[in-house]
């Protein structure tokens, strides 16, 4: 019998590597971008067309290449970064695995154009298919100037596995932002279909904050810094008042490195604990230095996820210097970290954990803190840490029976079809409504009991609301009309750069629910109409739309989809609040002429119905 097994030709097998490493268009930008750091840029200019479709270039003003590097660094596992094996638990720089180029070369239309200072004539290498069809040179500025076009030209099939422009882009910001915000002392812009989108000139953390969130971040930010032997944490958090409903705006960086982590969320979230309502969550940007050594970033292709040596001493520093921080600037109550009953070391214990975490002296820089009050601060949390599983994830961090966030689809599954136990799915979707005199009434200002023939049935208000509202936004968009409450004296909305996008792509639609919003320039908007059947004003209405429009992105819902089920979530009636009977009356008739009265848009149940038999029996 013939051997089967043979090798995979070099364009095949990169293919195949870019399917872990290029996902999207902003892959390309995060890798690209964090290739013009290692060079030691200080000016790095980013082009997108189409979203990144048709072109991604990332200019910079960096070290540059030889003729030879050049034409090298496009070779799978070619890189500058490391030399042996024991380097991958020493790495400082952004890149280290010699992947992306090569990954990209694999399934765009790649130029490079590159030159080192000390060369008077720059390098010009043409890519397509993993080969360098043309090599020549040329004139450029000192510097890299790589132009990735027709991204997935060669595999259609991941090419339309790509998402709308708007949510490419959006993807696109975010990696962009999650770079930018870790280097306040380079220059960046961002330049979208010939419209610069962000342009931030260096400064410090502060000001590129601000140059990304906008100016009104400017009077919430609390500076967190803490420096040990061990770990440096340093950064902003949020003022408690300016706590959201949603997670947003929450960025962890390690070695200057973006990462993902739930259980360092958690403490960040467990410093606020009585400082914000359990249903909120705080802005924060920090930033934690530790020893290389001490972590390992290479356990996932996009590096956003590494392992700590000792994951809980980093969650133990991080909850302490947050609320070491809003306490110094008198936010918190009063703090005596020296006489917390039951929550204190041994001395024994203590000595036991200073001896563990002494280190080469890493970071060097001297901060706002030092090792004695440090210790001081950090005694006795181990017993408060959360329940974690052997794998290292936090259990069960939010109380069960909340409500998921609007964009969370439920396990509740979302009904379609009848179900076994029902006569018939018209009897469900027409219940008779008729009640005894009293009406229908409120329980706890959250749920509406109304009796029917066959029992009693218990109507959620707020999803029903929701799908209420829902059904008839996704209506109007198909020709429907909706009323606009007119503003006396309009008002002017001021977004930031990544919202802005967004509404800008969102007006058209706006419009046709009842908004009159008009794009005056500068990310800022002028609202001269909202929808009737809104409370809010028109400020808060924008942000909230904003919002839930951002939380849904994420499930990647048609765009009209995510603007009704955003709007929805938005208008409807909030839990706890007291309806009259013409009002529960209203809802009750609405939600069961609905096409789909049984859940709300995020699939969660808005009704039960409790049989005559079933409460016989509880009875006995």
């Amino acid at each position: 019998m013939a051997d089967i097994i043979q090798l995979l030709p070099d364009p095949i097998a990169n293919q195949i590597a870019a399917g872990e490493v290029i996902q999207r268009p902003a892959s390309i930008i995060k890798e690209l971008v964090e290739n013009a750091i290692d060079a030691e840029a200080t000016e790095v200019k980013v082009i997108v067309k189409d979203a990144g479709k048709t072109l991604v270039q990332v200019i910079d003003n960096g070290k540059g290449m030889s003729e030879t590097d050049a034409r090298l660094c496009f070779e799978r596992h070619a890189t500058s970064k490391i030399r042996k094996a024991s380097d991958l638990f020493s790495i400082n720089t952004m890149g280290f695995r010699g992947e992306a180029l090569a990954s990209i070369a694999a399934v765009a239309q790649v130029s490079l154009k590159t030159r080192r200072a000390e060369d008077e004539i720059a390098v010009c290498i043409q890519i397509k298919d993993s080969k360098v069809f043309s090599q020549e040179l040329c004139q450029s500025p000192k510097g890299t100037s790589i132009a990735v076009k027709n991204l997935f030209y060669n595999v259609p099939a991941r090419r339309n596995f790509l998402k709308s422009d708007t949510v490419e882009f959006r993807h696109i910001v975010s990696e962009f932002l999650h770079v930018v915000t870790a280097y306040p002392e380079i220059h960046f812009s961002l330049h979208h279909n010939d419209r610069e989108i962000y342009h931030l000139p260096k400064g410090n953390l502060r000001q590129r904050i601000v140059g990304i969130l906008g100016k009104k971040y400017n009077e919430r930010l609390v500076p967190v810094e803490e420096i040990t032997e061990t770990i440096g944490i340093r950064g902003y958090v949020g003022k408690p008042e300016n706590a959201k409903k949603k997670r947003k705006d929450q960025f962890f960086f390690v070695n200057k490195r973006f990462i993902k982590s739930p259980y360092l969320n958690h403490a960040i979230r467990a410093a606020y604990d009585d400082l914000i309502g359990s249903d909120m969550y705080p802005f924060y940007i920090l930033f934690i230095d530790i020893d290389p050594k001490q972590i390992d970033i290479n356990v996932h292709p996009t590096k956003q996820e590494i392992k700590f040596e000792d994951e809980r001493i980093v969650y133990n520093y991080l909850k302490v210097a947050v609320r070491h921080a809003l306490g110094k600037h008198h936010i918190t109550p009063t703090l005596d970290f020296d006489h917390q009953q039951g929550m204190g070391f041994t001395q024994s214990s203590k000595a036991s954990r200073n001896q563990e975490i002494q280190t080469p002296h890493f970071p060097q820089n001297s901060g706002s803190g030092n090792t004695k009050n440090w210790e001081k601060l950090y005694s006795g949390l181990e017993k408060i840490l959360p329940i974690i599983d052997p794998e290292g994830t936090v259990i069960q961090i939010e109380e069960e029976g909340k409500e998921n966030q609007v964009g969370q689809i439920a396990d509740t599954q979302v009904f379609t079809t009848r179900s076994s136990d029902d006569n018939s799915f018209t009897e469900q979707s027409s219940i008779d409504a008729e009640t005894d005199l009293r009406g229908p009434f409120q329980i706890h200002n959250t749920y509406i009991a109304s009796q029917i023939k066959s029992g009693l049935v218990l109507i959620h208000q707020r999803r029903a609301h929701q799908r209420i509202l829902f059904e008839k936004y996704y209506t109007a968009f198909q020709g429907g009309e909706m009323l606009t409450q007119k503003e006396l004296f309009p008002d002017t909305v001021t977004l930031s750069t990544d919202e802005a996008i967004l509404m800008k792509a969102m007006i058209p639609e706006l419009q046709l629910l009842g908004f009159q919003i008009e794009d005056f320039g500068n990310n800022s908007f002028i609202v001269h109409g909202i929808p009737a059947d809104m409370e809010e004003n028109p400020t808060q209405a924008i942000h909230t739309l904003l919002g839930q429009y951002q939380d849904n992105l994420d499930l990647e819902l048609d765009h009209r989809e995510n603007i009704a089920r955003s709007m929805a979530s938005s208008a409807a009636i909030k839990t706890g609040k007291s309806l009259s009977e013409k009002e529960m009356k209203e809802i009750i008739d609405l939600l069961f002429a609905c096409s789909m009265p049984m859940a709300s848009p995020t699939g969660k149940k808005t009704f039960i119905k409790l049989k005559l038999e079933d409460l016989e029996k509880q009875f006995g």
